[in-house]
C-alpha cells in the first residue's frame, strides 16, 4: 500500500512515524509523502518535527511539506500544555527550511493511482478540506481515507463533547464528511484512548529499538506527554491515538467498524467540534463513515514491537536491505 500521512507532530504522531518508516524500510508499505497541518503546533514547526523524526528513523528522503497554516474559519489554537512548546515534549527538532507545496505532493500521489493509496489524517482535517475545495476532481478519486478525530457517544478531551482535532478546525471536519464521495474510516476517542503507553512499556520500546537514533530521543519526547496525562487525572501514562489510527488504516490490526453517517457541529461555541453519529438512520442520509468501534490493542503493540525491531536491526547493520524486504509485520 502507498501512504500519505497528514499529521501534526506531536508525540503520538511520532510513534506513528516510527511504525510507518519501519514498514517502508521492510517494503510492507510505501510512504509517499508526509504533510503537516496546524494543530499541536503550527504547520511549519510540525514539518520541522516530522523531518527530524524521519531522519532519526533513517528516511530523510521522504517528500515533506508544511500545509495550511490556519483553520478554515476560526483562529488557530495550539496545545503546548499537551505536547510541549515545540510539539515534541522535552526534545527540540533542529531548524530547517520547509517547502510548502503540499498540494502538489498529494496530486502527484493521486495521479499515480488511488486503488492502493491510503490518506491518513492524524491532525485537524484542514488540509483535507482545503484540498477538497481546491481540487474536487482529485479529491473525488481518493478511495481510502482514515481520520483520527471525534468523540462519538463518548466524552470529549477538549470540551465535554469535543475531541481536539475536530475542535481545532470544526469547519474542516464538517466539510470533509459532507463532501467525501465514499465513507471515511474514523478512529475516534472511544477506540484510540485504549492505546495506552506506560513508562514500563516505553522502557521496553526503547530497549527494543536498540541503537536506532530515534531511541535516544524517545524518552525526552514522551515524558512531557506522560506528565500532561497525569496532570489532567489520567494517570502517568499516555494515549497514543495516532499510532493506532495508522495501524487500523493499513490493516495491521484486527478491528470492527459500523457504517453510519457523521456530522460535526462547527458554528456553536458550546458544542463546537462535537461529532454526531446517526446510528439509527434518523437523518436518512447516505453513510459517509466507517466508524471504528473496537480494535485489538495487544496486536497493535505487537505490531509496534515489530517496527522497533526493524529499526534496531538496521542500526546494528545485521541485516541487508534485500533481506529486510522479506520481513513483514506478521513475521
Amino acid at each position: 500500500m502507498r501512504v500519505i500521512l497528514d499529521c501534526d507532530p506531536g508525540v503520538d504522531d511520532t510513534f506513528a512515524l516510527i511504525w510507518l518508516t519501519a514498514a517502508a524500510h521492510a517494503g510492507a508499505h510505501e510512504l509517499e509523502c508526509v504533510t503537516t497541518t496546524a494543530g499541536n503546533v503550527d504547520a511549519d514547526q510540525c514539518a520541522k518535527n516530522a523531518a527530524w523524526i524521519l531522519s532519526l528513523c533513517g528516511l530523510p528522503i521522504i517528500p515533506l511539506a508544511a500545509g495550511t497554516p490556519a483553520p478554515l474559519e476560526v483562529d488557530l489554537t495550539t496545545t503546548p500544555e499537551t505536547h510541549g512548546e515545540t510539539g515534541l515534549g522535552y526534545a527540540t527538532a533542529p531548524e530547517r527550511h520547509i517547502e510548502h507545496d503540499w498540494e502538489a505532493l498529494w496530486i502527484d500521489a493521486i495521479e499515480r493511482g488511488t486503488d492502493d493509496l491510503h490518506l491518513i489524517v492524524t491532525g485537524p482535517a484542514t488540509n483535507l478540506a482545503v484540498f477538497a475545495h481546491a481540487h474536487p476532481e482529485h479529491f473525488a478519486r481518493l478511495k481510502h481515507i482514515t481520520v483520527m478525530g471525534g468523540a462519538v457517544n463518548y466524552p470529549g478531551n477538549t470540551t465535554p463533547s469535543a475531541e481536539w482535532n475536530f475542535w481545532v478546525d470544526p469547519h474542516a471536519a464538517a466539510d470533509v464528511f459532507a463532501m467525501m464521495p465514499t465513507p471515511i474510516t474514523l478512529c475516534s476517542l472511544g477506540v484510540t484512548e485504549q492505546m495506552l503507553l506506560t513508562p514500563e512499556r516505553l522502557e521496553g520500546v526503547v530497549a527494543k529499538l536498540g541503537s536506532a537514533p530515534i531511541a535516544e530521543q524517545l524518552e525526552a519526547i514522551t515524558r512531557f506527554y506522560f506528565e500532561f496525562h497525569d496532570d489532567v487525572g489520567e494517570g502517568y501514562q499516555a494515549q497514543i491515538h495516532d499510532l493506532l489510527t495508522v495501524l487500523i488504516a493499513l490493516g495491521a490490526v484486527e478491528h470492527e467498524h459500523r457504517v453510519t453517517t457523521i456530522d460535526v457541529e462547527a458554528n456553536s461555541d458550546l458544542t463546537r467540534g462535537t461529532s454526531v453519529a446517526d446510528l439509527r438512520g434518523i437523518w436518512e442520509r447516505e453513510p459517509n463513515c466507517r466508524l471504528v468501534t473496537n480494535a485489538d490493542i495487544d496486536a497493535a503493540w505487537d505490531a509496534f514491537a515489530w517496527a522497533c525491531s526493524i529499526h534496531a536491526r538496521i542500526a546494528a547493520g545485521d541485516v541487508a536491505l534485500e533481506e529486510l524486504r522479506h520481513l513483514r509485520a506478521d513475521d
